[in-house]
């Protein structure tokens, strides 16, 4: 059961972490712009060397900086309940501490492919029209790294609720 409790809370850090650092940088998408490099991210855009914050209250930029936020709350949510799932208190004992863990995993991963596929959806109908040369970039391709590591996550912390509860199937709530 620790060896799964491990295995998810490393997949954790690791999702947690990506998914901070997708959202907070600004490299989703690059393209040229009037013979420039440009990308631009959630928050920020960038031509050439010089970057302005994005002003405008766009619908699914909006929706993608909210869902991505809400993925990282639930993953940082998982961490602390996964820590806790290895203390061994009486406290909490019909709530299984991995179950709760890997529930808010899969949340969190529920969150993460809602926000790229948002952002996705729009680069790929708008903005992609608009930019010629376009492509997406490694802050976008850390999302859904981050989505993957997540969703282990959730799978250690559900097979190590799984095995306490085969061993534990006489003791009642």
């Amino acid at each position: 059961m620790y060896s799964f409790m491990g295995g998810g809370l490393f997949c954790a850090w690791v999702g947690t972490i990506l998914l901070v650092v997708a959202a907070a940088t600004d490299h989703w998408m690059q393209y040229w712009l009037s013979g420039s490099f440009a990308h631009q991210g959630l928050w920020w855009y960038c031509l050439g060397n010089k970057c302005f914050l994005q002003t405008e209250s766009i619908a699914y930029w909006n929706a993608t900086r909210a869902f991505m936020i809400l993925s990282a709350l639930c993953a940082t949510s998982g961490i602390i309940m996964g820590v806790l799932a290895f203390a061994q208190q009486s406290t909490f004992t019909c709530l299984s501490r991995p179950f709760s863990a890997g529930i808010l995993f899969f949340v969190s991963t529920l969150f993460a492919p809602l926000a790229l596929a948002i952002y996705t959806g729009v680069t790929v109908s708008f903005l992609g029209r608009c930019f010629g040369d376009w492509r997406f970039s490694w802050s976008f391709i850390l999302g859904c790294v981050a989505l993957l590591m997540t969703f282990f996550a959730g799978i250690f912390y559900m097979c190590a609720y799984q095995m306490h509860e085969s061993r534990h199937l006489s003791t009642p709530c």
